[in-house]
């Protein structure tokens, strides 16, 4: 007879839709941004400052804001936030109106709504274990399709949606992102409240802060998790800083067939997200991430061996589906066995050394190129992911998952869900 396959509750539905509804809205604001930014200025630093202002907070305030996330109710902070972000889109647009918008407002918005996005995807991450009851195959098939629905919002749908509401007025796509943000605020207003974890000692922020952090790196297990995205980061960026030139130069792709060559890697991505809970039930979870960390190391070997853009496809779809992946294994593996008081600093954490990590990479395949050839960062990118597939190998084996698995459940209680109206009579402000 077949096990008896455990249904999502009804609250992860509106949670999917919640934050579905919310990439959609973030799709069009990262296409439109920078297309709007550019009806202000030509100058590309000018331009850089209003890309690069949203991954600042990650940088800055990560690890913080992880601590203040796992003292306040995460549900309430993940609808207030969307609130606010639905609200700091207002200001742009006003200011547009009255013809005062700037290159400044745009990076502080950009910054804001980064620093919001901090709030609300940790706050989700940590969300997410409780409502599922830290079932390991359950979060595994709830990560599958909230990946999949943001791969397939925010990447193939957000971005089109983006540039064509330009034609219409070049604030329309805000407003447009400001109604995501308002409507997943309402849905997630209408999700179960859940007990708080058991407050910690009284310790300043900072402290927690830093119990967060080192939980991660005193932990072999949750450090390999950390170190899988951070070093591929690296990788990943270096091949992205040379991918249109490479394209263009010696593929012979032009613009439309560049966002193609993108969608490939896209379409792998949702691949890979689908077949993520398989692969850990047949190969066993730290197994299959060694697997697809191996599949993106090789795939970045071929594109940067690529003789045409038909093997260039084929080989970014090969890494995408190897992404896709491990960000449905990773944060489930993650959301199973951190304690629920530490979910928030840790996935911040983790969320923080990845996007510090960004900025090398870029640095290093400009450098690369710019010194050698146009093909050595991509080589060099592939021989990163393979090493690092091999020194993270025995810090999340199966035994070790296993392992972690088995001591989680023991010390875990599932929290069980209160009524909103007791909750909200209850909870304390966030503030």
């Amino acid at each position: 007879m077949k096990p008896e396959v455990k249904k999502l509750p009804a609250g992860f539905g509106r949670l999917w839709t919640a934050q579905t509804i919310s990439s959609l809205g973030d799709g069009v604001t990262h296409a439109a941004l920078p297309l709007l930014a550019l009806t202000l200025t030509r100058s590309p630093m000018a331009l850089a400052v209003v890309t690069a202002a949203g991954t600042l907070p990650w940088l800055l305030f990560g690890v913080l804001g992880g601590a203040l996330v796992d003292r306040w109710d995460r549900r309430r902070t993940m609808w207030v936030t969307d609130a606010a972000r639905a609200m700091l889109l207002v200001i742009p647009v006003a200011a547009a109106a009255l013809d005062v918008l700037s290159i400044p407002l745009l990076a502080a918005v950009a910054f804001l709504l980064g620093l919001g996005g901090l709030f609300f995807d940790t706050a989700a991450t940590a969300y997410l274990p409780d409502l599922l009851q830290r079932d390991a195959p359950l979060l595994e098939r709830a990560n599958a399709r909230l990946r999949g629905a943001q791969t397939a919002t925010s990447g193939f749908v957000g971005p089109p949606a983006g540039s064509a509401l330009l034609a219409f007025g070049r604030t329309i796509p805000l407003l447009a992102d400001a109604a995501s943000f308002l409507c997943s605020a309402l849905l997630v207003r209408t999700l179960p409240a859940m007990p708080r974890p058991v407050p910690e000692a009284r310790e300043s922020l900072l402290r927690q802060a830093r119990t967060g952090a080192s939980y991660v790196f005193r932990d072999r297990l949750l450090l390999g998790l950390a170190l899988r995205p951070a070093i591929g980061n690296i990788a990943f960026l270096a091949v992205e800083t040379v991918l249109a030139l490479f394209a263009h130069e010696r593929l012979g792709i032009d613009t439309y067939g560049f966002g193609l060559l993108l969608a490939a890697e896209a379409t792998g991505g949702l691949l890979g997200a689908g077949i993520a809970s398989r692969l850990g039930r047949r190969l066993g979870t730290g197994t299959a991430l060694t697997c697809t960390a191996a599949i993106e190391g090789f795939a970045i070997l071929g594109l940067a061996a690529a003789p045409n853009a038909y093997v260039a496809g084929a080989a970014l779809a090969a890494c995408g589906a190897g992404m896709g992946a491990t960000m449905v294994l990773v944060p489930s593996l993650r959301q199973a066995i951190v304690p629920a008081h530490l979910m928030g600093r840790v996935a911040s954490t983790s969320r923080m050394l990845a996007m510090c990590a960004a900025p090398t990479g870029a640095f290093l395949g400009g450098w690369l190129a710019t010194t050698f050839d146009i093909r050595t960062p991509i080589y060099a990118a592939g021989i990163l992911l393979l090493t690092m597939t091999a020194v993270t190998a025995s810090m999340t084996s199966n035994r070790r998952v296993e392992a972690a698995l088995r001591a989680a459940a023991l010390a875990d209680t599932p929290p069980q869900p209160v009524s909103n109206d007791l909750a909200q009579e209850s909870a304390p402000d966030l503030v």
